[in-house]
């Protein structure tokens, strides 16, 4: 459902507008006999002296409010906005299902859903995700359409339905983009999340904005990869990546994973597969290309699984010593010139030391 109502809807402001639209018409202002004429049933085909002489009352002016705004109804503009006021606050995790896997529990600590209006803010200890939401409560389960404005997400859409009971909030959510749930489940290469979040705090909170429009966004087209032409080439570097490697640091747009989430790291490289596991949970399967002629080496990846199955994402690599540091853009993006990871770059830095046999 399309609405256009402020960013932070209040029912007892919109009364004072139609109480306000119903008194401008009176003064035979133009602007509220056109709303009415325009968004009123009642009204339409009526001339301004017509719509004065009407004795439209208070219901009416809801009802032109309503439809003006992208609802059907006042009834139905209502339980918008209080569905919608309903949501704001502070979520922590309660738990996360993705693609037919529940996410550890070491991976939800830190992470938090804060909602003001259709504005959310959703942050991790890898990253922060700001954007817009829509909600509608006419359909069964209510829907929900996530649009990400800032973050690694920036661009993308999520389409969903939602429950909420009581302090507890039910999502799940396509992450592709392409379809929406019709149950509150996951499965294997249903590219959807389940997320169960428990209200934190019901106070607005601050500096919720939804991420700034400066720049005109539009999703980059992930470059797609054909995975024949990612054939294992023996070369020393793959050679000595062979095996298992536990994380040193691992940095998403600027924030480090906390240490004890960075410990539960390990990387596997079997001929030119790549395993990338972070408490337990896949978090990468692609095959790996390495480019040693260059300094830094560049590597690309081809996934094989997961979300962005038969994309590609670039990067570059080298070793520190004995350890292998790589920085890695997301698919879709141009290949990093060097190691730095600021916040809004949507980098992934890690290094990463192997694992004692």
């Amino acid at each position: 459902m399309s609405s256009k109502l402020p960013q932070r809807p209040d029912l007892d402001h919109l009364r004072r507008q139609a109480k306000s639209l119903l008194g401008a018409l009176q003064t035979n202002d133009k602007d509220a006999l056109a709303t009415m004429r325009d968004h009123l049933p009642a009204a339409k085909g009526m001339t301004p002296s017509q719509i004065r002489k009407a004795g439209f009352r208070l219901a009416d002016a809801q009802w032109a409010i309503a439809r003006k705004t992208g609802f059907a109804s006042w009834p139905q503009l209502a339980r918008h906005v209080e569905q919608l006021r309903s949501l704001e606050g502070a979520w922590e995790f309660e738990s996360l299902e993705v693609d037919g896997r529940p996410m550890a529990p070491a991976m939800l600590q830190g992470s938090r859903v804060l909602i003001d209006g259709d504005c959310f803010r959703s942050e991790t200890p890898g990253a922060i995700y700001d954007g817009v939401f829509n909600i509608d409560v006419e359909a069964t389960p209510q829907h929900i359409d996530i649009e990400f404005i800032a973050g690694p997400e920036a661009g993308n859409w999520n389409y969903g339905i939602f429950r909420l009971e009581g302090d507890q909030l039910h999502l799940c959510l396509n992450m592709s983009g392409k379809g929406r749930p019709k149950d509150f489940k996951t499965a294997p290469s249903s590219h959807c999340a389940l997320e169960i979040l428990r209200r934190a705090s019901s106070a607005r909170p601050q500096a919720v904005t939804g991420g700034g429009r400066d720049k005109p966004r539009k999703a980059a087209a992930p470059a797609l990869a054909d995975p024949a032409e990612f054939a294992y080439v023996e070369s020393p570097t793959l050679t000595k990546l062979q095996g298992e490697w536990k994380a040193v640091k691992i940095v998403q747009s600027g924030q480090a994973l906390p240490v004890a989430m960075c410990a539960s790291g390990r990387r596997t490289t079997t001929r030119n597969e790549l395993k990338v596991t972070v408490a337990g949970q896949l978090m990468l399967h692609a095959l790996v290309r390495i480019d040693e002629s260059t300094d830094p080496m560049r590597v690309d990846y081809c996934f094989i699984n997961g979300p962005s199955k038969g994309t590609m994402q670039l990067g570059i690599l080298q070793w520190v010593g004995e350890e292998i540091c790589s920085c890695m853009s997301p698919p879709g993006s141009p290949r990093p010139t060097d190691f730095s990871c600021p916040p809004g770059s949507n980098h992934t830095l890690s290094q990463w030391r192997r694992a004692k046999e």
